[in-house]
């Protein structure tokens, strides 16, 4: 019997990769499975028109992209104009008669299987009202780990049950025992978004629904996340959780031409520099500084002496905050006075970085990160051990996480912000005492922390082959299923 899966990912690029890298592991996992990917388009540019362009290109058997049509000029003005918590909402809500649309347009179709369900991203929960509409199950893949799932159930509790809102700690030194974590969480690591009134609200929206979902599939390993996923799975309140990580694309058919010379251009230089010796430097797709900041960060690399990669971008304007940092045309114009010509020997600045790509090789000793949890995932992969600067979303608690649950990353400042969608954003400057510390102690080629990482590496590989934790996790996911439809058991 074959079925059909609906996946609806989040328009963001981390999300819309690893959404597509699940699905790829579906497909490949059983043939009576078809899956189409509806893409939504922001209503400014986000860069996701063109980089789905180029995915189509090598999309494998039995999955299909489906585009979602652009909003109307009045719609798309209505949105732009509400505040940034509130967006994203009306934005998800916005596509669900389109949503609905397609999906019927697509069982209508004479290849289609029998609709087994939807796969919704974690911020677009509210498509579970359209899977009721199709009386088909609504499973969520929830892009980040189970500790930061365990974190906003416990939100969300702490407001429906004991009526405390968290936002109201926002400067305190208040710790908390967060199911899931073994360590008590102090406040000032908790996501922006949590922090503020409006954003607390939104949070607590979504994990309201993500409760409603037949099952979640976590982007996390067993041997990673224990104590968060059995936490998980020991609330009663809590659907059925899937541990299907790690998913990371390892594939460039998402590259431009450009790209591709670039991730020439730079794997030339690795090749040249001995094992273990460059640190890395990159924060993200929306990872960016100011000119003072950056100052110092090119002096603690000076400082450290250290080989260096670093991955700099220009920020986007005040009136841009939607919008993806740039690459600059010119690095001396925010780099110090001759800093390139200083460290032509050792050292390498470019723009946007083919990230697994560099993580693989045999150069890179260490990564300074802002902890997002694609990231994190390629880190652990390839065994490199990371220094902590989280900038927005969940990236705190990740590096909370990193450094004090799992061992396997050093700190820079775990309570920085640059968060351009709440507006909370740290005041100080890390100084270049402070950055070069962490650069060298995670480059330190004898650490405990390079060596937890390496087990963990081995760990989280083991797990996606055949009997490994992943592996058998997405096979009772997919067995659940196949057995839905055959019982009709919706």
């Amino acid at each position: 019997m074959r079925a059909e899966l609906i996946f609806i990912p989040s328009p963001g690029v981390g999300h819309l990769v690893s959404s597509i890298e699940v699905a790829k592991l579906l497909a490949s996992r059983d043939e009576q499975l078809s899956i189409s990917i509806l893409i939504m388009k922001m209503p400014f540019d986000s860069g996701i028109v063109a980089f789905t362009q180029n995915l189509k290109k090598d999309a494998p058997e039995r999955i299909a992209f489906v585009d979602i049509p652009d909003l109307d000029d009045t719609t798309r003005t209505e949105l732009m104009s509400l505040p940034q918590t509130s967006f994203y909402t009306y934005f998800i809500d916005s596509q669900r008669t389109l949503v609905r649309d397609i999906v019927t347009t697509i069982l209508k179709q004479s290849k289609a299987g029998k609709l087994g369900g939807f796969v919704i991203d974690m911020f677009c929960a509210s498509m579970i009202d359209v899977a009721n509409e199709f009386n088909v199950p609504a499973y969520v893949f929830f892009t980040s780990g189970a500790a930061f799932l365990c974190l906003k159930f416990y939100i969300q509790n702490l407001k429906d049950n004991e009526s405390k809102e968290i936002f109201e700690y926002k400067d305190s030194d208040v710790e908390l025992s967060v199911p899931g974590f073994i360590n008590s969480v102090p406040v000032k690591v908790l996501p922006s978004v949590m922090l503020t009134k409006d954003g607390f609200a939104f949070i607590v929206g979504v994990a309201r629904r993500l409760r409603e979902a037949k099952a979640i599939l976590v982007n996390t390993v067993w041997e990673l996340e224990t104590h968060a996923i059995k936490s998980l799975s020991d609330d009663e309140n809590t659907p059925l959780i899937y541990h299907v990580g790690p998913i990371i694309n390892f594939t460039t058919g998402g590259m431009t031409a450009d790209e591709k010379n670039t991730e020439e251009d730079i794997v030339c230089w690795l090749d040249c520099q001995p094992p273990l010796s460059v640190v890395y430097l990159c924060f993200g797709s929306r990872g960016s500084f100011n000119k003072e900041q950056v100052t110092e960060i090119a002096r603690a690399l000076e400082l450290s002496g250290h080989r260096f990669l670093w991955s700099l971008r220009r920020p986007s304007q005040e009136t841009e905050k939607m919008k993806r940092p740039t690459d600059y045309e010119d690095y001396n114009e925010v780099l110090p006075e001759g800093f390139l010509e200083r460290t032509s020997g050792i050292g390498k600045v470019i723009g946007w970085a083919p990230q697994v790509t560099v993580l693989s090789h045999p150069s890179v000793g260490g990564f300074v990160s802002h902890c997002g949890w694609n990231s994190t995932l390629e880190s652990i992969w390839h065994g490199v051990p990371m220094a902590t600067w989280p900038l927005y979303a969940e990236q705190q608690i990740n590096a909370f996480q990193l450094v004090k649950e799992l061992g396997i990353a050093v700190e820079i400042k775990m309570d920085y912000r640059r968060d351009h969608f709440t507006d909370i954003e740290s005041t100080d400057v890390l100084t270049a005492d402070v950055i070069e510390r962490g650069i060298k102690c995670v480059m330190d080629g004898a650490s405990e922390v390079r060596s937890k990482m390496k087990e963990m590496k081995d760990k989280c590989r083991e797990a996606t082959v055949e009997a490994g934790s992943s592996y058998t996790s997405l096979g009772q996911f997919i067995k659940a299923i196949m057995d839905n439809i055959r019982e009709g058991s919706f």
